[in-house]
């Protein structure tokens, strides 16, 4: 049924998916927190997680040889490795202090990233897969699998195109990963899969026109928009955490 609240969802995905598009990420931590306004937030999470597997499908067959692939596969095994760790830490913090924890880390992360700009491309196994076990313990913890792995790619100099194809992948996998816990809870239920139905349409245009946007930018403009927006989650994941206890 089309009401308000089926418009307001099909808005945020469609803004959510302009900033996957152009950036290669982005996409849950800008759409959770508008959708949680309008539908449960476990539904939220359980939607963002299941456009991306959907759409994911089609970046599986389209970026699946501009991505790099070393990296790509060492992120995937670390999540594994990584996302129970999170799960069981999470037992230990509260999801708010989990996001403020994540905030930090991620901010000092992006100032180490300002002062670093490689001159050439310099991929390290050995960072790629503790950035996947660091993505996964992220996931677990507050269902945010980006900032690790955006920092490992933008900290190798990996080109724009390699680094937006190797993210939208390995979120794919990600939110692969994330389905059964997410079945298990109960988020996924009619209410979720109509949804995420009806936003199929508007996540592929909102992507397509930020696929257009990313065609015009060059290194140097990239790097700083993916630092901004990386900027700017770890802010507002912070807020929310923070905002608990004001």
């Amino acid at each position: 049924m089309f009401d308000a609240t089926t418009l307001y969802v099909i808005l945020a995905v469609a803004y959510a998916a302009v900033l996957r598009g152009m950036a290669g990420f982005g996409f849950a931590i800008a759409a959770v927190p508008i959708l949680s306004l309008f539908i449960p937030p476990l539904e939220a999470v359980a939607m963002a997680v299941l456009l991306q597997v959907v759409v994911g499908l089609h970046d599986l067959v389209k970026l699946r040889g501009a991505v790099h692939r070393p990296s790509l596969l060492r992120l995937c095994a670390g999540s594994l490795i990584g996302t129970p760790l999170g799960i069981w830490a999470l037992s230990a913090l509260s999801p708010d202090a989990a996001r403020m924890a994540i905030a930090v880390l991620v901010l000092g992360g992006l100032a180490m990233l300002l002062r670093y700009k490689p001159a050439a491309p310099q991929p390290h196994s050995g960072l790629a897969l503790l950035a996947g076990v660091a993505s996964g313990a992220f996931s677990g913890l507050a269902a945010m699998p980006g900032p690790p792995a955006v920092v490992y790619y933008l900290g190798a100099g990996t080109p724009p195109a390699q680094t937006r194809a190797s993210l939208l992948l390995f979120f794919f996998v990600a939110a692969v990963i994330a389905v059964p816990g997410l079945w298990l809870a109960g988020a996924i239920d009619g209410e979720a899969l109509w949804l995420t139905a009806i936003s199929v349409p508007p996540m592929a245009l909102g992507t397509w026109a930020g696929t257009a946007a990313f065609a015009r930018l060059d290194h140097a403009q990239y790097r700083k928009i993916a630092i901004a927006v990386m900027a700017i989650s770890a802010v507002l994941a912070g807020w929310r955490g923070l905002s608990v206890y004001l």
